[in-house]
């Protein structure tokens, strides 16, 4: 699997099956029972897989597949990696302040520009709020990479499961 090196922090990948949707869901949930490297969960057509706690680290990523029939005789796979709920939560938290302050600095300096009044305090507010955006951005890629062998590794798992109930 090619981890791709553009923009997206949350890489999604989408396959056919090649078999019945139920029948890759039976193997995920056999696996859920059995498996010791991996947490798997399955609700629904969603299927979690998750390394276990005592080997998480804040970026551990975890494997959302999403298994449905595109049509009555193509079953499909939608799969998302991604950091914990929790983390992706707190950093879009973050991402939004900052956006929000960024937008409120930029009324701060319109107001101040229309009132003749020094502007260096808005300006340098907005500039701080684009560097920390920045700096939030890549922290979200080296977090990606900090879990790319786990990635790698929930991929290598989720495709053994794929080969072995067919």
């Amino acid at each position: 699997m090619e981890i791709s090196k553009n923009i997206v922090l949350r890489p999604r990948f989408f396959r056919d099956l090649g078999m019945p949707s139920e029948k890759a869901l039976e193997a995920f949930e056999t696996q859920s029972k059995t498996c010791q490297d991996f947490v798997v969960s399955c609700i629904d057509h969603h299927v979690f897989i998750r390394i276990p706690k005592k080997e998480q680290h804040f970026w551990s990523p975890q494997l959302h597949l999403e298994i449905y029939n595109a049509t009555e005789s193509r079953p499909e796979l939608k799969g998302l990696f991604g950091p914990s709920p929790t983390v992706w939560t707190l950093f879009m938290f973050l991402h939004f302040i900052v956006a929000t302050l960024f937008i409120v600095s930029g009324i701060w300096l319109y107001v101040n520009i229309s009132l003749d009044k020094p502007i260096i305090f808005p300006i340098v507010s907005m500039v701080s709020l684009f560097i920390t955006w920045f700096v939030l951005y890549f922290a979200g890629r080296l977090g990606r990479e900090a879990g790319k062998k786990e990635m790698l590794a929930l991929y290598r798992f989720m495709e053994n499961t794929l080969k072995t109930s067919k």
